[in-house]
């Protein structure tokens, strides 16, 4: 490619993003055959005028689309462009190499999953929606255009914990945490930006961070959570833009980060000037008095949770707080990415809020949680399990020689479906930790969880040998 050069002089955005628009528009367009090898990043940057770093964040950026492969030493080549596959009508996994099903095949306990508990939330929500849509017949029939005081309040309300009361100004009404969660990535980052995660978490946002062509950077943990000192040299490498973190009964090891792990990591996200996502989810259903990581510091931090683990997902409303100059971009991105908040499903939120329903609504979750983890632990009495009487999973370290994956086939041959380490590795990691994650709230009785708990105790009491695979 001795005479062709990218055109920069259109698109939006940063540099790196405009030349990998450009590359990528001429591949589209034949300009780039497959196969062809792209400038050396050196040779690129003397060309157009700039440093080897941008071109190197734009051919990576061309890599995470799918449209080039590079190896040290050989240089950057463009892929052959494959047209869509059909899908097969049966349900396959939503990743390569992960077995997490959309819906539960019909013979099978499902422990994979961490919605609250029914505990007859049904008849409530049925009164409010009932009740909302005779009040607000118009603002159903539209768009949501005005977002209502109350909507604010009841974030505010929902999201305080301890001692840490956030605004209502720092408020953003969103479709459940992970759509929170994920209009902060969208809202502050720009595609190629390095977002940090622990090896082992809520890996679906890095997945989704992935698709919005953001980068992912890993940080070490130990038992105690978060390293800060490797995160100090995460952001020394990487400059990292946001950091994902659960601090309070971290999904899926239940790790509490301490008050002095958190003032570290505030420490250093200050120095380098990240943001940080402390997603309190699971927190919210805890009594631990550690204070929220937005507590120390509040500049910086955006505090995400909503009512699925503890009250009702099927009525997807969550919130975020955030410092006041966040709040617009947050918004814009939220509606961009989601189509806009539903008047119905936020005002249904706030009301169960506001009225005290949502409160009594977790009261009686936790109450049914706590009484299906006595289970587990009358159960599973002497295997390496993490469990909080209040939240609806548990972490169980497998005794040798039982690897993760092999040990979730086991179950599933059998008939239950959890959860192993893959499905929270948030990206590549080399780490082992041979452990699956199984949840408790889903099955509709008690004696249901408990024939799922047995089969799991009667394979780790046989061992290796009492499972014979079929493949």
């Amino acid at each position: 490619m001795t005479s062709w050069l990218p055109d920069l002089t259109t698109g939006t955005g940063p540099l790196y993003q405009r030349l990998a628009d450009s590359i990528e528009t001429d591949i589209d367009q034949g300009v780039i055959d497959a196969g062809t090898k792209l400038p050396p990043q050196r040779d690129l940057a003397y060309d157009i005028g700039t440093t080897v770093g941008t071109v190197g964040r734009a051919y990576q950026l061309l890599r995470e689309r799918g449209l080039v492969s590079g190896e040290v030493g050989r240089g950057t080549y463009v892929l052959t462009q494959r047209p869509d596959v059909a899908k097969p009508d049966f349900l396959e996994p939503v990743e390569q190499g992960t077995r997490y099903y959309f819906d539960a095949p019909r013979d099978k306990l499902r422990l994979d999953s961490t919605a609250a508990p029914d505990t007859g939330q049904g008849a409530i929500v049925a009164d409010v929606l009932s009740r909302t849509t005779q009040d607000y017949p118009h603002e159903i029939s539209s768009y949501t255009r005005d977002f209502p005081d109350r909507w604010f309040e009841a974030g505010r309300s929902w999201l305080s914990r301890n001692s840490y009361r956030p605004a209502p100004d720092t408020i953003v009404p969103t479709l459940g945490t992970h759509a929170a969660v994920m209009a902060a990535i969208a809202g502050l980052t720009t595609p190629g930006d390095y977002v940090v995660f622990e090896h082992l978490t809520y890996s679906q946002i890095s997945r989704s961070a992935g698709l919005i062509g953001r980068r992912t950077a890993l940080v070490a943990a130990d038992d105690g959570g978060i390293d800060p000192e490797d995160f100090e040299r995460v952001c020394a490498q990487k400059h990292p833009k946001i950091m994902f973190l659960m601090p309070t009964a971290k999904n899926p090891t239940l790790v509490t980060l301490s008050a002095t792990r958190r003032e570290a990591i505030a420490r250093v996200a200050r120095q380098y000037n990240v943001v940080l996502i402390e997603d309190d989810l699971y927190g919210g259903m805890t009594d631990d008095p550690t204070p929220l990581l937005a507590e120390y510091a509040p500049e910086r931090t955006i505090v995400a949770g909503g009512l699925s683990k503890s009250v009702a997902a099927g009525v997807r409303s969550g919130w975020l707080a955030c410092p006041p100059a966040y709040r617009h971009r947050i918004r814009v991105a939220h509606k961009m990415m989601t189509g806009g908040l539903p008047f119905l499903l936020a005002e249904v939120g706030s009301r169960l809020v506001l009225s005290g329903q949502a409160s009594e609504m977790r009261k009686r979750s936790i109450a049914e949680i706590s009484a299906r983890i006595a289970i587990v632990r009358e159960t599973l009495d002497g295997f390496d399990i993490k469990a909080l009487d209040t939240v609806p999973f548990v972490w169980l370290t497998l005794p040798d020689p039982w690897l993760s994956g092999t040990f979730k086939q086991a179950c599933l041959e059998h008939g239950v479906l959890i959860d192993d380490e893959d499905e929270f590795k948030a990206g590549r990691s080399e780490q082992v930790f041979h452990g699956v994650r199984f949840g408790v709230s889903q099955p509709e009785r008690r004696e249901d969880l408990a024939h799922g708990l047995a089969v799991i105790r009667r394979l780790l009491d046989e061992g290796r040998a009492g499972y014979d695979s079929f493949s």
